[in-house]
């Protein structure tokens, strides 16, 4: 009996003393969304996501929306073992973009506000310096494109052949040289031109001025005509001429680099020259006067310095062949080549 009513009045210390989390609520229907709610928080806080395994989680039956994620440090979890095409992600959705032209809150502002920072002046100038070197930079070169003697049977002689330009990408002043002599001889033709560059497409410039001939005889002309990039990277250079004696003439050009390796380069070359009439002070004849082919190769020691070796084959056409023949002269012919091609 004492026994008895001892452990019925101990009973209530027993309680007491039992820690809460150990206590089974389970039974107290209306404190069951509280007691998860807890857990969910207490498991969510002391989860360490470092140490999981992603890779065989199954994220598309998870409710994110109840996890807090300010706790967590995302920047020690492996993400690398992650195979994201299985998570749902249809419901991260971008809203529509707006149709139609801007608003009209959009042209409210002044048109640079910078100039309500650093002052209208300032920026103007600012303005003004940067159009000036990221387009309108003025530029040039001197390029020489053949300096070369030139082997033939009886007939040994040297060329040059320089251009160079100063301007901008759509003007420029340019200026052309070309002529040819025998060695220890007289120069047989020299001439200059003197031209005006505009661009007239990405690749293609159209040029036009005067050209002199200094050699076999002084005589002037017009000319106008185009320079650039052809299609397939052929290099065309073709010029019609009115000179001051009513002679028309023109000349097509045309070269192609091919790259066998970053410094050695093979260029195929031609050359054609027409005249309108009969130019009995320079033996010319009416149609095709002259072809010139060949092939240089050159190896670029520096990009600017590229000697070169080459052949090339040169004939006089139609009336200029026979009068070249009727002279004596050979009208057509091989030629061994060695030169330098050259920049600064």
């Amino acid at each position: 009996m004492k026994t008895t009513v001892g452990l019925i009045l101990a009973a209530p210390l027993v309680l007491a003393a039992t820690p809460l989390a150990a206590q089974d609520h389970s039974g107290h229907a209306g404190h069951t969304g509280h007691e998860e709610s807890s857990a969910q928080q207490t498991v969510q806080t002391t989860m360490d996501h470092s140490t999981m395994d992603h890779s065989e989680m199954d994220h598309s039956k998870m409710d994110h929306s109840k996890m807090d994620h300010s706790t967590m440090d995302h920047s020690k979890m492996d993400h690398s073992t992650m195979d994201h095409s299985k998570m749902d992600h249809s419901s991260h959705q971008v809203g529509d973009l707006p149709a139609g032209p801007p608003p009209q809150e959009a042209f409210a502002g002044p048109q640079h506000a910078a100039d309500a920072i650093f002052g209208a002046e300032a920026m103007a100038r600012s303005r003004a310096r940067n159009h000036a070197t990221h387009g309108d930079m003025k530029t040039g070169v001197i390029m020489v494109e053949r300096l070369e003697a030139r082997v033939a049977k009886g007939h040994d002689a040297y060329l040059w052949d320089v251009q160079g330009w100063y301007g901008g990408d759509i003007d420029k002043f340019v200026f052309k040289s070309e002529g040819e002599g025998e060695f220890g001889g007289a120069v047989e033709d020299a001439e200059l031109q003197a031209l005006w560059g505009h661009a007239i497409g990405p690749f293609f410039d159209l040029q036009t001025g005067v050209r002199l001939d200094v050699e076999p005889e002084t005589r002037s002309h017009f000319v106008v005509g185009v320079q650039g990039l052809a299609p397939y990277m052929w290099h065309l250079d073709a010029a019609a001429f009115l000179s001051d004696r009513g002679d028309f003439t023109a000349r097509v050009e045309a070269e192609y680099d091919q790259k066998i390796t970053q410094r050695l380069i093979l260029q195929p070359r031609a050359e054609l020259e027409i005249s309108a009439q009969d130019i009995p002070e320079r033996k010319v004849g009416a149609g095709l006067t002259k072809l010139e082919t060949g092939l240089r190769l050159r190896y670029e020691i520096v990009r600017e310095f590229a000697p070169y070796v080459g052949v090339e084959y040169e004939a006089k056409l139609g009336e200029t062949a026979d009068i070249a023949r009727a002279a004596g002269e050979d009208a057509a012919g091989w030629k061994f080549l060695v030169g330098l091609r050259a920049w600064f």
